[in-house]
């Protein structure tokens, strides 16, 4: 009976110092990945721009306005936009390491889903205490919420022994600018912007360990919050495009209305650049953008509009952006 022959080497067609080569750049590209999960495991501050588009419609490429600041493994949640916990999920964010919600004023695509997000990540695991802040009626939109979903909560927590829900959460409604709160990660100021006729709107400033950050929220152009945002290290901005606001109303029947609420109560891209060069601060990111789906202003147009006023680094903030 013959031998079996043996296996042939397969013939790849790479040569040793080919391979000697890729081995070398397979070797640096590791390398530089486990430096950059090094430096983002040292980084104390992450900040994920959950979702980025301005208006209350549904759309495909950019939800309804979300922010997540991690400091230290501890979520603070800034505003909370439709979806926003399967968004938290996505970004590889526990739900359960929600600590505080920060509501910057009570149009539906800042706070859909604040009662929703809380109630998720109770479901997801949350036992410990949740502050909420933001202008009345926060307090009350808090306790219809629960009344809306006590039959599911009481048999939750009778049925899968889970701690009380309504207990952990703790409201505070902010009427004034300034001081918000402080912890051991973050001291949180407010300033009071322009958003009519919501009254009041809040901007946030966040001072954490190694960086500032600056959320706008809705407004027009602001001196409150140039002063609220002098020398941060981030500047998180509302933008809107002025020439596409004739295409974006004309989808609906109330155009001329709406055309004048969009005008009055933001802020154009140019004067976005405008707000971060008077506050001196280091990156502009655009965002809660207007229009957020008009395929004619492209990344480019953005940054270019915001550039002739701004030196610094610019931003066009995308959903899941992490930076």
């Amino acid at each position: 009976m013959p031998k079996p022959k043996g296996r042939r080497p397969i013939a790849t067609g790479v040569s040793r110092r080919d391979f000697l080569g890729g081995a070398g750049a397979l070797l640096a590209l590791t390398l530089g990945r486990d430096a950059g999960a090094q430096s983002a495991m040292t980084r104390r501050t992450r900040l994920v721009m959950l979702a980025t588009g301005g208006g209350p419609r549904p759309r495909v490429q950019r939800g309804n306005t979300a922010h997540a600041l991690v400091v230290d493994n501890v979520l603070y949640l800034v505003d909370c936009g439709s979806g926003v916990a399967r968004q938290l999920v996505q970004a590889g964010i526990g739900l359960p390491t929600l600590r505080h919600i920060f509501i910057t004023h009570h149009h539906s695509d800042h706070n859909l889903d604040y009662g929703n997000v809380i109630m998720q990540a109770w479901a997801s695991g949350l036992r410990t205490r949740v502050d909420a802040w933001g202008p009345p009626p926060l307090e009350k939109m808090t306790r219809l919420y629960f009344e809306m979903n006590a039959y599911d909560i009481d048999t939750r927590i009778a049925d899968e022994g889970r701690v009380p829900l309504v207990p952990l959460v703790q409201v505070h409604e902010l009427t004034q600018a300034g001081p918000v709160m402080q912890d051991e990660r973050v001291k949180v100021s407010a300033a009071l912007v322009d958003h009519p006729p919501v009254v009041p709107a809040f901007a946030f400033r966040f001072d954490a360990p190694d960086r500032s950050i600056v959320f706008s929220g809705d407004t027009n152009k602001s001196d409150h919050l140039i002063r609220l945002a002098t020398g941060a290290d981030l500047l998180v901005h509302e933008a809107l495009w002025v020439p596409a606001v004739d295409r974006l109303v004309a989808r609906v029947p109330n155009a001329a209305t709406l055309k004048k609420h969009i005008i009055d109560s933001h802020t154009s891209v140019e004067d976005a650049g405008r707000v971060a060069a008077a506050a001196g601060v280091k990156t502009l990111v655009l965002s809660h953008l207007v229009p957020a789906d008009d395929p004619m202003v492209s990344d480019h147009m953005w940054i270019d509009a915001a550039r002739a006023h701004f030196k610094g680094d610019i931003v066009v903030a995308r959903d899941g952006l992490d930076l």
